[in-house]
């Protein structure tokens, strides 16, 4: 009994003596008082680059190509020709529509002749009114014969035109999959190539529903926010800026139900033709608050959808529930409530806090 009473003196002595110090190592946290300031928070967005037209080229006509005239990543203007597909057929073809029309435009004179010597005659009583509709029938069926073999021209020289095929826009060429001699068609799978205008890029991005919703109350409205949003920044995926910033033109009117985003175009100017169809990157959007309370993200401690920090109350950590904008910039929140100027709060290591603890 003794010896126990022993060990339990000394367990209690250096209870006694470890006690402070790990009182000493739960008190050592910074604090920060409250304050407020405007404040400009760059909220970062995937997005990826797309020029404002990309048109795929694909063939009207069947045939052989007969020629390239355009390379890999050239500039080529609205109805440059690309590509030549063999003529040969649609020549004939051409050939043959304007003959047609020609035999057409014959007989349909001959019908002329016809019917208006069978009028005279029937009027002088010489021929009966059958040989009359006989001949005008025929007249008539000259005419629409005619309108056939025009058409038939038409269409003809539609076909020959497009063995041309030429550029619908400005813009630059993409991959070339197909080379001379290759059979193509209509109906392929892979187009000819593909024409990039990219002298103006959009730039697509999502937003969540809450962003949105906090964007249209800064400004009144969507039309306003769409009007008065200052410029943005495109990161691209190198880590640096573009150095041309664009305006957000466009923010989609329907909620995905998948996502709970919306999609946002932007437009960026491409004067020096850096920014590629199909790139990635980051869109940078600004947004600035007037006289507001900004907090590091690391005070707080996030339980679902409730932001939580610890005030200084009489040298405890007392747990007060804040609410703080969507928009951040992924290291400080914008609280709009649950704080008032002069508070004092643990501003680092929050979640390692409990109700209570003594703070220095």
């Amino acid at each position: 009994m003794q010896r126990i009473g022993m060990i339990c003196c000394v367990a209690f002595v250096v209870a006694c003596k470890q006690a402070p110090q790990m009182q000493q190592a739960a008190a050592n946290y910074s604090t920060m008082n409250v304050s407020t300031s405007d404040q400009e928070i760059n909220t970062l967005y995937s997005a990826t680059i797309r020029g404002r037209q990309d048109i795929d080229i694909y063939p009207q006509v069947s045939g052989t190509i007969q020629a390239l005239r355009v390379s890999e990543g050239d500039k080529v203007k609205k109805g440059q020709t690309l590509f030549i597909i063999d003529q040969v057929p649609y020549r004939a073809a051409l050939n043959t529509a304007l003959a047609n029309v020609q035999s057409a435009k014959a007989g349909l004179a001959t019908s002329k002749l016809t019917y208006e010597s069978n009028k005279k005659l029937f009027e002088e009583k010489v021929v009966s009114d059958y040989t009359l509709r006989t001949a005008e029938n025929s007249y008539l069926t000259a005419k629409a014969q005619l309108a056939q073999a025009e058409a038939q021209e038409v269409n003809a020289r539609n076909n020959l035109s497009y063995t041309v095929v030429k550029s619908p826009s400005d813009g630059v060429v993409g991959t070339l999959p197909y080379r001379v001699g290759t059979l193509v068609s209509s109906n392929m799978a892979q187009p000819l190539t593909t024409v990039s205008d990219n002298s103006v890029m959009y730039v697509y991005f999502s937003m969540t529903e809450n962003a949105l919703l906090s964007l249209i109350r800064s400004y009144g409205t969507l039309d306003k926010a769409l009007e008065q949003m200052p410029e943005i920044e495109l990161q691209l995926n190198d880590g640096s800026i573009y150095e041309q910033k664009g305006r957000v033109e466009s923010i989609s009117g329907v909620i995905d139900r998948q996502t709970g985003t919306v999609s946002v175009r932007a437009v960026f100017p491409n004067d020096a033709r850096l920014l590629h169809s199909g790139a990635s990157g980051a869109v940078l959007m600004p947004s600035t608050y007037k006289n507001c309370i900004v907090i590091p993200q690391e005070a707080t401690v996030r339980l679902q959808d409730k932001v939580i920090v610890y005030k200084v109350v009489d040298g405890k950590a007392v747990s007060a529930l804040i609410e703080v904008e969507e928009i951040n910039d992924g290291r400080q929140y914008i609280v709009t409530k649950g704080l008032e100027v002069g508070d004092e709060i643990v501003s680092k290591g929050a979640g390692l806090l409990r109700e209570g603890m003594q703070i220095k």
